[in-house]
């Protein structure tokens, strides 16, 4: 079994305490068969016998990722992931060996989070994201979507009527008399399903001002409403807090949720609510100074964030982002704070 394999396998069955030392593995590999970060840890002058822990280990910055090919080894990619950007704009790009890798570890690390995806009923609102072919946030739903085996589940664009459709309660359905005893068992089968709308901030605000009517969404416990991806220059921009506070009063839910991904990284993080997000077990993150690169801080304090994503096998698995955040451990789990 090649090398880049039986890493992948590692990360799919790994547990937290795993972590540093197949960190350490994942690293001299890429040190190897990753010419565009070995070229930087030469320039680093870093001697790759000399890193003992991951606090050692460089971080690429994420620009690579628009000007060079990011990849550990060689091979034909089977997709490549792009960022979005206005025209003329310099996008980032992943090329992707392994798609079903890659929604392996995203399936996995969703399900850790919410539980099986069967047993969801899964809108997508992700308009500005399905304008382009190559985005790894729709390859990610579609397969989600799939999985979840619900024939409401999908992506409803601008069709505000259709989607608010698509939210109703299928119970209801079940309330209607009605002979026919093949309508009733399909009714019977997604009736206790839970529903997860999930959508660009700039998409959920304007289905939340449509003027559809959505009153229909009081009293239900069954209702995860996940917001991603920005404002994409569709809208004026706001803080979290007051697009929360828009979605939460719309959609009649307690919270917003999120999620934390790019097209830079294999690994998603999710939040239940006001920006705090819960780490996978193939992420971790270290706090830069923004004005050293090289110095890490404390917890207390906002930085730069590096990403650790060993899902990041086929490409480089330590990322320097451009987004700030606070970091804490919690008693069950690693929690990020990102900076709106």
């Amino acid at each position: 079994m090649q090398q880049a394999q039986i890493l992948k396998r590692k990360v799919l069955q790994m547990e937290s305490k795993d972590f540093d030392t197949l960190a350490l593995e994942v690293f001299r590999y890429q040190a190897e068969h990753n010419s565009v970060y070995q070229k930087y840890l030469q320039c680093l002058q870093i001697q790759i016998d000399s890193v003992r822990s991951i606090e050692q280990i460089p971080f690429l910055p994420i620009e690579f990722f628009k000007t060079q090919t990011v990849v550990s080894g060689i091979f034909e990619p089977q997709t490549t992931f792009e960022s979005s950007g206005t025209t003329g704009m310099n996008t980032s790009r992943h090329y992707v060996k392994d798609p079903k890798f890659y929604l392996k570890v995203a399936e996995q690390i969703f399900e850790k989070f919410y539980g099986k995806l069967s047993d969801f009923k899964i809108l997508a609102l992700l308009p500005s994201y399905l304008e382009r072919t190559n985005s790894s946030l729709v390859y990610m739903v579609e397969h989600f979507i799939q999985k979840s085996g619900n024939p409401n589940s999908g992506f409803y664009l601008d069709n505000y009527e259709k989607l608010a459709e698509a939210l109703r309660d299928d119970r209801r359905e079940d309330r209607k008399e009605n002979d026919n005893s093949d309508i009733q068992t399909s009714n019977i089968e997604y009736r206790n399903k839970k529903t997860l709308l999930i959508g660009v901030t700039f998409g959920l605000l304007d289905f939340a001002e449509s003027g559809i009517d959505l009153s229909f969404l009081q009293n239900r416990d069954d209702l995860i409403v996940m917001e991603t991806g920005g404002m994409k220059g569709r809208r004026k921009e706001l803080l979290r807090e007051e697009v929360h506070e828009i979605l939460t009063n719309a959609f009649a839910v307690k919270s917003i949720h999120s999620e934390y991904g790019m097209t830079e990284l294999l690994s998603q993080g999710y939040s239940y609510g006001e920006g705090i997000f819960d780490l996978p077990v193939s992420m971790r993150i270290l706090l830069r100074d923004v004005n050293d690169p090289f110095t890490y801080i404390n917890n207390a304090r906002s930085g730069g964030i590096n990403v650790i994503d060993l899902a990041n096998i086929d490409s480089c698995s330590f990322v320097e982002t451009k987004d700030l955040g606070s970091y804490q451990l919690s008693v069950n789990s690693e929690q990020l704070s990102v900076n709106s």
